[in-house]
């Protein structure tokens, strides 16, 4: 009887989360190892077993039964080393299956330093994971010791350790924290359609409920504000935009440009793109700090957005029309077709090309290729007036400049 080594067995075990029977395989190992090496005969037979119950160790050598705890020191220290390895490869394999089927998930743990701008995180008394500094949000610093909640973004298998990566910049992490903070979100009532996301600065996700009683924009933002806040404050003050998902994709993006208000959207199918107009008090808040707003706003419904004012749009509106009119057989109705068509410039018609008009317009091909033809030459003298214009304004501060030094 042996019950020491079945307590020692189960302990570790427990305390490295090791399968109990691969412990006890790898002891049997070692000590055939050790056996070898004390006997130097490396062809023999050797066998050696515990009995999982008792801990009693019995051991054969070509059939004959011999004495394992007579081999002496040296064979000892071949079995120690032989298993300490072993039990390192078996807690290696037993971290990367618990935490590969964990990516994704949101996971605590304490800062422990700062190596070359990556932090350092323990997550248990046996394994550290990676933040790097790119999966860092821009701006945030942590103190040895602190607390910090992150994302399982990758787990990968190295040869002295298993590499476990972490992000709090990545959407997803947004995204878990929303399932976190926001039962409907957890219980699938209420989905987070898409999200787009800048860390450190700017966050907009779409959200639509399946149930027609939960007003999914409110059960985000919480009570006073309280879900959001706390989701605002685990981001170190980054904003967070909720916006109500509509299958309209003109809709979509009213929704995502507030808090500007819209005056008018032209859908331009065949570019993908969304000529959206909004009044001279909204533009700097529909294009955002930086363009931080619009950009956004175009990831997060899919469509490349123009922001214009009335008279920038009205311009584009009327040098078309000038355009067309110029083109043989062009009736008075083809400016409005075009503009139906999400075609407000000559710049688009120009992007545009003729087999979508063909198509969509059920024109013939001499006409299509005619109006294509005028909108490239139109679009020509348009970029050499924004050309001439610029060179004017840089002639103007040269001269300004020039004047202030005088």
């Amino acid at each position: 009887m042996n019950p020491e080594l079945v307590r020692i067995v189960d302990n570790i075990a427990r305390d490295r989360n090791i399968d109990r029977e691969s412990i006890f395989v790898d002891l049997e190992e070692a000590m055939i190892s050790a056996a070898r090496k004390h006997f130097g005969e490396m062809d023999s037979e050797m066998v050696v077993h515990i009995d999982r119950s008792s801990g009693e160790v019995t051991a054969f050598k070509d059939g004959e039964q011999i004495d394992i705890k007579k081999l002496g020191r040296i064979p000892a220290q071949t079995a120690k080393q032989v298993m300490i390895q072993k039990i390192r490869a078996d807690e290696r394999d037993s971290i990367y299956a618990e935490f590969v089927q964990r990516k994704g998930e949101i996971i605590s743990g304490s800062v422990v330093r700062y190596e070359g701008g990556t932090l350092l995180i323990n997550l248990s008394h046996r394994t550290e994971a990676f933040l790097p500094k790119a999966e860092q949000i821009m701006g945030q610093t942590h103190r040895p010791g602190e607390r910090i909640r992150c994302m399982i973004l990758d787990v990968r298998e190295a040869p002295s350790q298993v590499k476990i990566i972490l992000s709090r910049t990545h959407p997803d992490f947004i995204r878990r924290l929303f399932e976190l903070e926001v039962p409907e979100i957890a219980e699938n009532i209420i989905e987070i359609r898409v999200l787009a996301r800048e860390a450190g600065y700017r966050t907009k996700v779409a959200v639509a409920s399946l149930d027609d009683k939960v007003d999914p924009v409110g059960a985000c933002v919480g009570v006073r504000g309280s879900r959001i806040k706390s989701i605002v404050e685990e981001l170190g003050g980054e904003k967070i935009d909720i916006v109500r998902w509509n299958e309209s994709s003109q809709v979509l993006i009213t929704n995502a440009l507030m808090p500007a208000k819209v005056s008018e959207i032209a859908l331009c199918f065949e570019l993908g793109r969304a000529t959206v107009v909004v009044d001279e008090d909204q533009l700097s808040l529909a294009i955002g700090k930086h363009g931080q707003n619009v950009r956004l706003a175009a990831r997060l419904t899919g469509w490349d957005i123009d922001i214009l004012t009335p008279e920038e749009y009205n311009q584009g509106v009327e040098r078309l029309t000038n355009c067309v009119k110029n083109v043989q057989a062009a009736d008075d109705m083809m400016v409005d077709k075009l503009i139906a068509l999400g075609i407000i410039s000559v710049l688009d018609l120009d992007d545009v090309g003729a087999g979508p008009l063909i198509k969509e317009l059920n024109i013939d091909a001499d006409l299509a290729e005619k109006l294509v033809a005028a909108a490239v030459e139109e679009a020509k003298q348009l970029a050499a007036e924004a050309k001439q214009n610029q060179a004017e304004k840089q002639m103007a501060q040269q001269t300004e400049s020039a004047d202030n030094e005088q």
